[in-house]
C-alpha cells in the first residue's frame, strides 16, 4: 500500500494548504485535505480532532498543524495510523518533506508584520517579554498576544502594560470578548479577531479592531 496522508486544517488555511501541496507534486505520497470546522488551524486540539474527525478513509498517516495542542499518541491508537505534527508554519511543509525551499526576500514590505505569541496564557510576563524581544529582532512590527480557548489568562492586562512600557506595539487576539475588552483597556493598539457578534467591543475601547469576515455557503 502506498503512503496516503490526511492533512487536517482550518477554514482560513485550507486554500493555502491545498496550494502548497499541489505545488509539491510529484511526491512519493498521495493526500487528502480535511477542513475540520475550525477557523484557525493553530487552535486545533487533539480532543477536537477526535470529536470532529469520524472517518479517515484510506489514509495511513494523519498530519496535524504544528501548533496543534494535546497528546497525539491516543489519537494514533484511536485511528490505527500514526498521527504526526507538521511544521508550525504552513510554508515550511515542502522542507518538512525534504524539498529544498528558496528563501524569500523579506527585506522590503509595506505592511505591518504581526508576530503572535501563541501560548501566552501559559507563559509568565518575563517569558513573554523575552519572546517579544526575539520577534522584534526578527522584524516584527506588532507583538500579538494570543489567547487560547478555554484557558484562563489572569495576567493579560499585566502583560499588555509591560509590553507597552517597553515600547512595543501590541495586539490581543481572542475569541473571548472579555479578553478583548481587558486588553483594550490595558492599552493594546489592535484587537483581533472581532466578528459580527463582537463588534460592540470596538465601542468599549480605543484599540483598532481587526475583523474576521463571516464565511457564507455558496
Amino acid at each position: 500500500m502506498g503512503k496516503h496522508i490526511l492533512f487536517l486544517t482550518g477554514k482560513l488555511a485550507e486554500k493555502s494548504l491545498n496550494k502548497v501541496l499541489a505545488g509539491m507534486q510529484a511526491t512519493d505520497f498521495t493526500y487528502d485535505v480535511m477542513q475540520i470546522g475550525i477557523s484557525v488551524a493553530g487552535l486545533m486540539t487533539s480532543d477536537m480532532i477526535r470529536k470532529r474527525v469520524t472517518s479517515i478513509s484510506n489514509a495511513n498517516r494523519i498530519m496535524v498543524p504544528g501548533r496543534c495542542r494535546g497528546d497525539l499518541e491516543p489519537l494514533s491508537a484511536h485511528y490505527g495510523v500514526p498521527v504526526v505534527r507538521g511544521p508550525e508554519e504552513l510554508k515550511d511543509i515542502p522542507q518538512f518533506f525534504g524539498r529544498n525551499c528558496e528563501a524569500a526576500d523579506l527585506s522590503h514590505y509595506d505592511v505591518k508584520i504581526f508576530a503572535e505569541i501563541v501560548d501566552a496564557p501559559n507563559m509568565d510576563a518575563l517569558a513573554i517579554l523575552n519572546q517579544a524581544k526575539e520577534y522584534r529582532l526578527d522584524g516584527a512590527d506588532v507583538i500579538d498576544i494570543g489567547c487560547l480557548p478555554n484557558t484562563p489568562f489572569p495576567h493579560l492586562e499585566e502583560v499588555v502594560v509591560a509590553l507597552k512600557n517597553e515600547g512595543y506595539v501590541v495586539s490581543v487576539d481572542s475569541v473571548d470578548p472579555d479578553d478583548l475588552v481587558k486588553g483594550g483597556r490595558a492599552g493594546a493598539d489592535y484587537l483581533l479577531s472581532l466578528k459580527e457578534d463582537t463588534l460592540w467591543v470596538a465601542d468599549e475601547v480605543p484599540s483598532t479592531p481587526i475583523l474576521i469576515p463571516t464565511q457564507t455557503e455558496d
